[in-house]
């Protein structure tokens, strides 16, 4: 086994970068506006960087990534990058994505604190500055309220235009499940809907992968997605 270790933005597959369902067409409960300025942003069209604040589940990753898709569909050179998965390592895992047209940078807070991240970072901004890269950053909370060591990187993030994303409600979960139906040409009933939000996790990570699941067993089974269902799918799934 090799001891080399390849970048983080490399050891992560394409169809885990892009997945289908993370698009900015899919994205509920966005700030008016806000979905307009990533997509300038990641397609070249103008705008200043961007600075995505929100707490878990509010659905920052998911924008991220749908920025990296729309750029890479308008044939930019494009990388995404999970900070905590470089974090300790950030000279090296920002030294690869030079030459992109479009960065994500997304989870801030796993290398706050972290002095020798936090200068990589500030030199990457600099550079990218420079460069004319455009550049995505997500946090859980503004720069302001980042244990940041480095005081000049807290002015540099100051200066990105700043989203603020909230986790959505019951209503928004539904949608996004309605979404989601509709671009895999699923049925599904209202009162499934209903039932899956009053009985399992209401976490819209979890609720997705679960909804993946339903989606493949409704598939095999050649049947909608309906309440008694559910019930079968998810009692044989607690059995087994």
């Amino acid at each position: 086994m090799s001891g080399t270790r390849e970048p983080a933005a490399a050891q992560l597959p394409l169809a885990l970068r892009y997945p289908p369902d993370q698009r900015l067409d899919g994205f509920v409960g966005a700030p008016t506006g806000a979905l307009a300025q990533v997509e300038a942003l990641a397609t070249g069209q103008g705008g200043d960087w961007l600075y995505l604040a929100g707490a878990p589940a509010s659905g920052k990753t998911h924008l991220a990534l749908a920025a990296c898709a729309a750029a890479e569909a308008a044939g930019r050179r494009v990388a995404y990058l999970p900070l905590p998965a470089a974090a300790g390592r950030m000279r090296e895992a920002l030294d690869a994505l030079q030459d992109n047209d479009f960065i994500a940078l997304d989870g801030l807070d796993a290398v706050a604190g972290l002095r020798d991240d936090e200068v990589a970072l500030f030199a990457f901004h600099n550079r990218a500055r420079d460069a004319g890269t455009a550049v995505l950053y997500t946090a859980r909370v503004a720069p302001d309220a980042l244990p940041l060591a480095l005081p000049d990187l807290r002015s540099r993030l100051s200066q990105c235009t700043r989203i603020v994303l909230a986790p959505l409600d019951d209503d928004g979960r539904r949608e996004v499940l309605r979404l989601r139906a509709r671009r895999r040409g699923l049925s599904i009933d209202e009162a499934a809907i209903d039932w899956l939000l009053r009985r399992v996790d209401r976490d819209l990570s979890s609720l997705a992968a679960l909804f993946d699941r339903l989606d493949r067993a409704s598939l095999a089974a050649q049947r909608r997605i309906t309440v008694p269902f559910l019930r079968e799918v998810l009692e044989g799934a607690a059995r087994s």
